[in-house]
Parts: C-alpha cells; structure tokens; sequence
C-alpha cells in the first residue's frame, strides 16, 4: 500500500531511548542523563519522521509527549513536519480524527515489571499500575487505543527489550526496534545511539511497505479499570466515576476499582 499523500502520527517519549537510564534512585529527572535523552529523542524520532517523508508521507505531525512537552531540539526535523508540544489540554493525539494513516511509538518505556527500564505507567511518583479488563497495560497500550478507536493504526514502535515484548504482545503486525537491553529500573546495555537510529529509519520504512497489513489496537467500551497509587492518600482522592455517577470502589489501601465509559476518561480525572 502506497503512502504517498498520507499523514502519519508520531508519539514521542523519553525513558525508551538509546542510551537513556536516568538517575540512580531518582529516574529521568532533570541531570545530565536526562539533556542526552532529550538529544537521542530527537535524533531517533528525527529518523522515524525521515524515513515517513522518504517514502512519500504529506506530512508528519510529532507529539513531544514526556513530561511537560518542551524536550526535542525541533530543529533537526524536516521542515515538513509540524508538532504537538507543551502541556494543559489534557488531550491525547489531538487532531488524530483528521484521517492519519499510521500511528508510531518512540521511546517509550514497559509498563511496571521487573529490570524494565524506567518502567511506569504515565507518572512513576504516582502509580504503582492500571488494568483494563483485569489486564496490565501501560501508556503505549492506552495510546495505541486512543488512536485506534479513530481507526488509525500502530505501525511501529521502538523501546528496551520489556517494552518491545510487550508491544508485541498487544499488536504483534507492527514493525519494531529494540534500543536497549534492560538490566535494572536504571541500567540497561545499550545499542549506540547512531546504530539505534539507523535501524529506527529502516524499521520505519520496513512499516510503511507493509501499511495494507497495519491495524488499529482498540479496546472494548465500555471497560472496568483498576489503578494503583503509590501513596495511600492519592487512593483517597482518586475522583474516577463509573457510568451511573458512584465514585470507583477502594479495593484496598492503594488501589480503586470501577467502570469507565470511554477510554478518554483515564485523562479526565
């Protein structure tokens, strides 16, 4: 399937990255580890935006979705693309109705599991994990889902080994590229950055040879969602509301428990 004259979405993390392990004890953070993540995402979804517009993309919109959204040096992308950046709307993929053909994952990171890098689900000061339908899944399985419920498919997505075997797991059509060998929550081995962005471009270009066989991921509504908080009183002010109005039950001291309607509801809390 050609994909001249057609859009595509690429969503943009950090804690994924070649290279990238954060602070010991702390995480990404603000150190010098987290200035190269912030260098090595913009070099890797660069190559991922590049391979999109040599195969013949119209255009290429990037989401900087880590944190607050000011991380990528944008000027090493191709003046083609345009970008989603900064924080407060509390949306995900905005504009993503607009008849993209693809959606792709750059650095992001597995949801909690033992030796995965940076493992977390949306912020690791606050969660401990989520479930949908009594399953675990993490930020690239809800955004995957965000998107596929416009009918926009997953084509590729780049992480450390746990991420990717977990993304295998939830869409196994899309085209994927390992950057790193998780070792611990702030060690991994690493591929070189350069290497990892090479295969990135590739395995992006490998995606768009193969779009007629993409799919979008979606997840059923409505749906029961059980999440874990890391501190007691974040359980106590959890504000997730079921359909007919009841607040979530408190299954435990961490942990509540209910139904959401529409899967943009785990944002609107």
């Amino acid at each position: 399937m050609n994909v001249a004259g057609k859009k595509f979405y690429v969503s943009v993390d950090l804690e994924g990255m070649a290279c990238v392990v954060g602070n010991y004890g702390q995480g990404l953070g603000d150190g010098k580890n987290y200035a190269f993540a912030c260098a090595q995402g913009s070099r890797e979804a660069a190559a991922a935006a590049g391979a999109l517009l040599d195969c013949g993309a119209a255009g290429v919109t990037v989401w900087d979705c880590h944190g607050t959204g000011v991380n990528l040096d944008y000027n090493l992308f191709d003046k083609r693309c345009e970008f989603m950046l900064g924080a407060g709307s509390r949306l995900r993929f905005p504009g993503i109705e607009e008849g993209y053909a693809g959606v792709l994952f750059l650095g992001y990171h597995a949801y909690d599991a033992p030796a995965a890098t940076l493992a977390h689900v949306y912020s690791s000061t606050t969660f401990q994990g989520q479930w949908i339908d009594g399953k675990p899944v993490g930020e690239l399985q809800i955004d995957a889902a965000v998107a596929g419920k416009h009918g926009v498919p997953v084509l590729f997505a780049a992480g450390d080994d746990v991420c990717i075997s977990q993304a295998k797991g939830t869409f196994p059509w899309a085209e994927t590229v390992v950057t790193k060998k998780a070792l611990a929550w702030n060690s991994c081995i690493s591929k070189h950055p350069q290497t990892a962005c090479d295969e990135i471009y590739e395995g992006v270009k490998a995606a768009c040879a193969r779009l007629s066989e993409m799919r979008p991921f979606t997840i059923p509504e409505p749906f029961s969602y059980e999440i874990r908080y890391k501190r007691i009183e974040y359980a106590q002010g959890c504000s997730y509301r079921c359909p007919d109005g009841t607040l979530f039950e408190r299954t435990d001291a961490y942990t509540r428990r209910g139904t959401l309607a529409r899967i943009e509801q785990i944002f609107e809390a």
